[in-house]
């Protein structure tokens, strides 16, 4: 039995407002380089070959290609514009690709996924037509309402992750409905076409660069793997 074909689609729409930066937070430097390169070479490390598409709101496409020149980042990648809404950003992204397999949608700013959890998802996808990574919540968790607040049973919660991995066709099928506010991410769009989610094991590490602290949380995850990759720790 063939291999399926896979493929990668970043999505980097951030305006980084919650950073209260001017750069958007996928451009924000970490151990060196622009966070959506980290991204992007997990997939590249996960299998050279790979295609990757990139999909970054239409103003920000001539400021990536700078960066790229400017840190010699010369992984192959296509770059699209996205849309309004990150379900337009999908849709446009998906346009490019061709022909039935696997295909894996990823948050740019998640650069710490690591390119086993990667192939793992795929191998789950092709099982299942589907593999969403998840965490079960630490902490105790509430509910809090205008009637107050409640406790809410953790073992029942789980922490939605990226890259979110489908079988291509079924996906194409379910990016034709309408948009719909609860679309939070790529599960909800498959789920409301009629498709189960299945869901995988997370990545306690893949953490989604939201905040300042996020960002040198993740550079101490990289400086404490510098010496497992034969490199000396910084500092």
């Amino acid at each position: 039995m063939n291999e399926p074909t896979k493929y990668a689609l970043i999505v980097a729409g951030g305006l980084g407002t919650r950073m209260g930066n001017l750069v958007p937070k996928q451009f924000l430097l970490l151990a060196g380089k622009p966070v959506l390169m980290h991204s992007i070479r997990a997939f590249r490390r996960f299998e050279a070959g790979i295609p990757v598409t990139v999909v970054l709101p239409l103003e920000h496409i001539s400021y990536w290609r700078k960066l790229c020149t400017e840190h010699g980042f010369e992984e192959a990648h296509e770059v699209v514009a996205g849309g309004a809404t990150r379900f337009e950003s999908v849709q446009n992204g998906m346009r490019g690709l061709e022909g039935d397999g696997l295909v894996a949608i990823h948050d740019g700013v998640r650069p710490l996924i690591e390119p086993d959890t990667i192939k793992r998802l795929f191998e789950e996808a092709a099982i299942h037509s589907s593999a969403i990574p998840v965490l079960s919540p630490k902490d105790s968790l509430r509910w809090q309402d205008e009637n107050g607040s409640h406790v809410i049973d953790r073992t029942f919660v789980k922490i939605i992750q990226t890259p979110q991995v489908f079988e291509l066709n079924k996906l194409r099928q379910a990016y034709v409905q309408s948009y719909d506010r609860s679309f939070t991410d790529d599960a909800t769009v498959w789920e409301k076409a009629g498709n189960t989610p299945y869901l995988a094991a997370g990545q306690e590490t893949n953490i989604k660069i939201t905040v300042v602290e996020d960002l040198r949380y993740a550079a101490g995850i990289i400086d404490s793997l510098r010496p497992l990759n034969g490199l000396p720790a910084v500092g």
